[in-house]
């Protein structure tokens, strides 16, 4: 009886509301017939009540051969900017296959703009398509897997229905928040002293402006420049275009101790997301940026506009406490250093200030950690940005209201970099 029981519930899971009322009217039938001895009746009940179960028992395990591919444009965007995901379902079957609806799933943090990322669906021929678009929006930066499709497939009559997945996926990369900046002291050549890390070009066109030079062995003829050839009076060859691109080093502090709050309002974030917008900027004014933390410079290496900014889409706090690698990775760079630092002691700051050799231009955005959630005073921002303006750094103190952009922008003020020089001292005795 129980046996039986437990049958009868794994068949009816899959009914729908007109299966159930078959089955209720068809057994109502059967007995209707058996009680006033009536073999049509009895028949006709007969009938009804056996088709849904038949239904159920064949639908779930009908094979039908359906594939998803989904397209994300753009598959990476910035925390908060929007994508479409297009969901094109085929069927690659022989058989019609009876769709009702389809549902992308999704994770909670990808909000779907609109009611929802789930659709009505008429029947699918064999070899047909439907395709399924919606918006979402991401809150936060990671790495997002968009799918599996989920479908509920019904029989002709709609007695039944059952969920089946089509497991392909594809990944979403959320990178922080790219805020626009002002150009301003990261354009090449606005500081004195730069010197060769702007950008120039010595190239030969093969007019009077070229640069030749004589020929050497192993020389390509194509290279020869045949009227300097004809004015030196020996075979000269245009000189090989060289250029000279600047480079810059985005420092960022990913220690958990000097940051503090949780989620898009900490200052953990809100330095990952200065991390990404400096780096932005700086690609678009033509440097070449690269990534240190305080572990050292990041083991992938290329442009911020796309492996630097997945390595920040899933960047953790770090559990580390010294700043030692980072520094000395920093300090062994060339051209522009920016660094984005959280909470630092007198002793980290003067460290870090070391990082800058000769005349080389050096920026810090420093967060008020101490100061993040109460909005009041932080004395040890106000001490380590002395320490480094006194080493020749251009420091900008950003609490949780101030826009990034007009931090930013304040570095190119001459307040900046305080006038007064510390004595070397007086940097030890900070040490």
């Amino acid at each position: 009886m129980r046996s039986l029981k437990k049958e009868l519930r794994r068949l009816s899971g899959p009914l729908t509301m007109r299966g159930r009322s078959f089955l209720a009217a068809g057994g109502a039938a059967v007995v209707c017939g058996l009680t006033i001895h009536e073999p049509a009746l009895v028949r006709v009940g007969a009938l009804v009540f056996i088709l849904p179960v038949v239904s159920a028992l064949t639908v779930p395990r009908t094979r039908y051969r359906l594939a998803c591919r989904r397209r994300l444009d753009p598959p990476r965007v910035a925390a908060g900017q929007c994508t479409t995901v297009t969901a094109r379902v085929q069927s690659v079957s022989r058989l019609r296959t009876g769709v009702l609806a389809a549902e992308d799933v999704i994770p909670d943090s990808l909000r779907v703009l609109g009611s929802s990322s789930r659709f009505a669906l008429d029947e699918i021929e064999p070899g047909g398509h439907r395709e399924l678009s919606y918006q979402i929006r991401p809150e936060a930066r990671g790495k997002f897997s968009v799918g599996p499709l989920r479908i509920q497939i019904a029989d002709t009559f709609g007695l039944v229905k059952t969920t089946k997945s089509v497991r392909a996926t594809s990944t979403l990369v959320v990178t922080p928040a790219i805020v626009a900046l002002p150009r301003t002291a990261a354009a090449p050549g606005s500081w004195p002293g730069e010197g060769g890390a702007s950008m120039r070009t010595i190239s030969a066109a093969g007019e009077d402006d070229a640069a030749p030079r004589t020929y050497q062995d192993g020389d390509s003829l194509h290279q020869v420049h045949w009227k300097s050839t004809a004015r030196y009076g020996e075979l000269m060859v245009r000189r090989e275009e060289h250029q000279c691109r600047a480079s810059a080093s985005v420092f960022l502090d990913t220690r958990q101790c000097g940051h503090v709050g949780r989620g898009p309002t900490s200052s953990f974030e809100s330095a990952i997301s200065a991390a990404a917008s400096v780096g932005t900027h700086l690609t678009q004014e033509g440097f070449r940026a690269r990534l240190i933390t305080e572990a050292g410079e990041t083991a992938d290496r290329g442009t911020f506009s796309d492996t630097l900014l997945d390595v920040l889409a899933v960047i953790t706090p770090s559990q580390k406490a010294s700043l030692e690698p980072g520094i000395s990775a920093l300090a062994g760079a060339s051209g522009q250093l920016i660094a984005v630092a959280g909470r630092l002691s007198a002793d980290d700051a003067a460290r870090l200030a070391t990082a800058r050799r000769g005349n080389q231009p050096a920026m810090a955005l420093l967060f008020a950690v101490s100061a993040w959630t109460s909005g009041g005073t932080c004395a040890d921002a106000a001490r380590s940005a002395e320490i480094l303006s006194a080493a020749g750094w251009r420091v900008s103190i950003v609490t949780a209201d101030t826009p990034l952009a007009a931090a930013w922008q304040q570095l190119d003020q001459p307040t900046a970099r305080l006038r007064a020089p510390y004595s070397a001292d007086r940097l030890q005795g900070a040490r």
